[in-house]
């Protein structure tokens, strides 16, 4: 017994539903591949002299000839149409029987009737050659890697990354960051933590009580607060800017107006950032390590807090002031 013609059986659904739209099939929609396949090959071979020059089915008939060119499968075209009919007669009334019979076994099923096994086996679309099968492996390969880079193009990764990229590396990012390096270990001093609430337990997640810690805003009342805070922003912020602003190199070695009077253009930097990590350098070294206070300016006692929360107190902050002092000549280097 025969399935459909072996090219057929290797077509997915959709291929040959197109076929079928491209042929005239009639009354297909509902048909399952299987039958499907059988529909077409029984439509086609009726129809051989209407199909013959048609180069979508040169496959078709060439599988076609194969076939028929086999001792076994040298069978009129009437006989191969009836004993299709009668598989699928017989598939039917077994299929009823089975329905009949739910505890009955597939394996027996299939036993008692070896023509239905045959029929199945070779419905089963199985690749033609081992080169088929490296195609299909390579395809679907193709296939998930394409994919995956739509996937990864369209998360916007890559624009987010260069965005980041362009944004971090600039001489003020650097200074932005070390100020805010400089910032989180000072606001536990300034603004203390205080209990706020408990999230329970969850047993579900495994996890247990966690108290919740907020900054006591009400510190901002204080002199408490005001004093070091004012003390950290005069030196690593107010001096630094006014020396770095008036003493602005950047500045002095911009081109000027070749028309009337001399005018320096705008400066790339409003505030020098070598400059400015120079002064911020000196005026930590002579605060928070010799004990200046300018007069009684600044409050000694905010200085020993400011020295205690700070990574490694003021000569942390001297790291700091290298780091962007490093960045800045290197950013002028490259622009040369």
């Amino acid at each position: 017994m025969s399935g459909a013609n072996s090219w057929l059986a290797r077509q997915r659904k959709s291929d040959l539903v197109e076929l079928a739209q491209t042929v005239g099939l009639k009354d297909y929609e509902s048909l399952k591949k299987n039958d499907l396949e059988l529909q077409l090959d029984e439509y086609i071979s009726d129809n051989a002299s209407q199909f013959q020059s048609d180069p979508k089915l040169a496959s078709y008939f060439s599988s076609r000839a194969r076939t028929a060119g086999s001792p076994v499968k040298k069978e009129a075209p009437e006989l191969k149409v009836s004993k299709r009919r009668a598989t699928k007669a017989i598939e039917d009334s077994i299929d009823v029987d089975e329905s009949d019979e739910p505890s009955r076994s597939t394996s027996t099923a299939l036993a008692r009737t070896p023509g239905r096994a045959l029929s199945l086996a070779s419905r089963i679309p199985l690749p033609a050659t081992p080169a088929d099968v490296a195609s299909a492996v390579d395809r679907s390969t193709v296939a998930i890697r394409k994919r995956a880079a739509s996937l990864y193009q369209d998360s916007g990764i890559t624009e987010a990354t260069q965005v980041t990229r362009e944004s971090l590396s600039t001489v003020k990012s650097v200074i932005y960051l070390v100020a805010a390096f400089e910032l989180y270990y000072l606001r536990p001093e300034v603004l203390p933590d205080y209990y706020a609430f408990t999230i329970p337990a969850i047993g579900l997640l495994g996890t247990s009580d966690y108290p919740v810690q907020l900054p006591d805003m009400f510190a901002l009342l204080t002199a408490s607060f005001w004093s070091p805070a004012a003390t950290w922003v005069l030196t690593s912020i107010l001096l630094p800017a006014f020396f770095g602003y008036f003493f602005n190199l950047s500045a002095a070695h911009a081109p000027s107006s070749s028309r009337g009077r001399p005018r320096a253009s705008q400066p790339e930097y409003n505030v020098d950032p070598l400059t400015f990590s120079v002064a911020k350098a000196i005026a930590t070294y002579v605060v928070y390590a010799q004990g200046v206070t300018f007069g009684g300016l600044i409050n000694p006692d905010s200085v020993a807090r400011i020295n205690s929360a700070l990574y490694s107190g003021w000569k942390g902050v001297l790291v700091g002031t290298a780091i962007t002092g490093l960045s800045s000549f290197y950013d002028a280097v490259l622009k040369k």
